[in-house]
């Protein structure tokens, strides 16, 4: 039965009761007139003050029930957007451990700038971890290949933002996670894509997750090139500040630096 009937159908059930059974009680201790107008007014009184608590417990109980129920289905897309993420895993062995870094990461560096809202820092997550989903609808020849992407191959691969947006923009719950997908691939300087977004324009979620994304990228090994070594990568970061990355992102990555960095291996305890 739905909550609405069922506090409709106690409710009545209540009331009739009260009704029924105080008018019996009243009727056989007082005689008087102006004794049961009196207990009359008290009932009445006593009747809003008993049926107000009922339906505040009955409500309350209600919206606990919506909201236990509301994060049950949250969670179960949580799921579905780490099974997406696995099925990326299956085609392309680097993405999982790339992926639950960088959004842990993006999460840290996101809150040294001032988010703190926890709905806030799970929406960047949660846009974080389907960065690449758009790659589902890339082949398997260019977005494995060994070694570097030809003309036509690269711009085969960078249409997976779109991919990732059109995908998106079909889901209602998935719709306000398309800032990273969309958008991480956007530079400062505006010579980036899919859109050529320059500066603010840029989604703050996606300007920082940029700096993360190349960080994690240059960090760690791909099937067409090996890992570079760690003061080479902040070196080229450094150095792209407010030309690829968004030169007070890049100030606050460094300035956090350890502990975005520590983020990174905390990930890997989570899974």
């Amino acid at each position: 039965m739905r909550p609405q009937y069922k506090i409709v159908m106690v409710y009545v059930l209540v009331g009739a009761a009260w009704i029924f059974f105080s008018d019996k009680v009243v009727a056989q201790l007082f005689t008087d007139p102006r004794d049961l107008t009196m207990m009359q007014d008290i009932k009445g009184w006593l009747f809003i003050m008993v049926t107000a608590m009922l339906l505040f417990f009955l409500v309350k109980r209600a919206l606990e029930d919506a909201e236990r129920d509301q994060q049950k289905l949250i969670h179960s897309y949580d799921q579905t957007i780490r099974g997406w993420v696995q099925v990326l895993d299956l085609r392309h062995k680097e993405t999982k451990d790339h992926t639950y870094r960088v959004a842990a990461m993006t999460v840290a560096l996101a809150s040294k700038m001032g988010v703190t809202d926890e709905a806030s820092l799970k929406l960047i997550e949660r846009s974080a971890i389907l960065h690449d989903i758009g790659k589902i609808g890339i082949p398997d020849a260019v977005l494995i290949k060994p070694g570097q992407l030809d003309e036509d191959e690269m711009r085969l691969m960078r249409t997976h933002p779109q991919i990732a947006r059109d995908l998106l923009a079909n889901i209602d719950f998935l719709r306000n996670c398309m800032d990273i997908p969309y958008g991480h691939h956007e530079r400062w300087d505006g010579h980036g894509y899919p859109l050529g977004l320059k500066g603010e324009e840029i989604p703050f979620a996606a300007r920082i997750f940029s700096i993360v994304d190349v960080w994690d990228a240059l960090m760690h090994p791909r099937v067409y090139k090996q890992a570079w070594p760690e003061d080479k990568v902040l070196d080229y970061i450094r150095s792209e500040s407010s030309i690829r990355f968004d030169p007070a992102a890049v100030d606050a990555f460094f300035t956090h630096y350890e502990v975005i960095k520590g983020a990174a291996s905390a990930s890997y305890s989570e899974e």
